[in-house]
């Protein structure tokens, strides 16, 4: 139980829940341990459970079509999924993979709510991200409806290189699909680009990793599109 109580103080949205609320919490959820590259939930599927990343690293993405996908975003320890379907989504509206081996913690619904009705701050904070989310998406969109490619990949580089993900050596669990699907763009086109932007000294190429090199320019990159 200890381990549980740990990992939920370590995420902001529950830090400052008193403990025996953070015990109840407990009681009503299940571990799930899934390996490197297994799905987690596909979108449109049934969501009856709220989900709380307690180790590892997700993928979530929307599902175009039979081979096309849009990388949304990476989910860390803290982070919570499908919270959507708390209120109105009943299924999932992305799909999500494990990056890595991932530990979750599934949270019955009711549960969850009993907590956020107890507890205005952590309902709050929880907002928050969720309006953190919401304009992560609401970029994307801007990035795939009026950016031309160097834009969209620029957008990609930097959040993959933001600072939640430095020490999580994010770029060795991707591929360059991985990020060509960030950037809605095409492989071939990522890995252009990729070699355009380290000769112009914008980033670092070294086997799998990339280092921005010169933010202030790639940020010209992505606001200019």
């Amino acid at each position: 139980m200890k381990e549980f109580l740990d990992i939920y103080q370590l995420s902001g949205c529950f830090a400052n829940l008193p403990e025996d609320e953070m015990v109840y919490l407990s009681k009503h959820k299940t571990q799930v341990k899934y390996y490197k590259g297994e799905m987690l939930f596909k979108q449109g599927a049934f969501a009856p459970h709220v989900l709380f990343v307690n180790e590892g690293h997700v993928l979530a993405y929307l599902q175009i079509g039979r081979i096309k996908q849009l990388n949304l975003r990476i989910l860390i320890q803290g982070d919570l999924m499908a919270f959507s379907s708390l209120f109105e989504n009943q299924t999932h509206v992305y799909s999500a993979v494990a990056l890595s081996d991932v530990t979750l913690c599934m949270i019955e619904k009711e549960a969850l709510k009993e907590i956020l009705l107890r507890n205005p701050d952590v309902a709050l904070k929880i907002m928050e991200r969720n309006c953190a989310e919401e304009n992560r998406y609401l970029h994307i969109i801007n990035n795939i409806s009026y950016k031309q490619m160097r834009g969209k990949l620029a957008a990609a580089l930097l959040y993959l290189s933001q600072e939640k993900f430095r020490n999580e050596n994010i770029y060795e669990m991707l591929t360059r699909k991985h990020i060509a699907d960030f950037a809605g763009i095409t492989v071939e086109s990522t890995v252009k680009f990729l070699k355009e932007f380290e000769a112009e000294g914008l980033i670092v190429l070294h086997g799998k990793d990339i280092t921005i090199s010169n933010e202030q320019t790639l940020q010209m990159i992505y606001k200019k599109g």
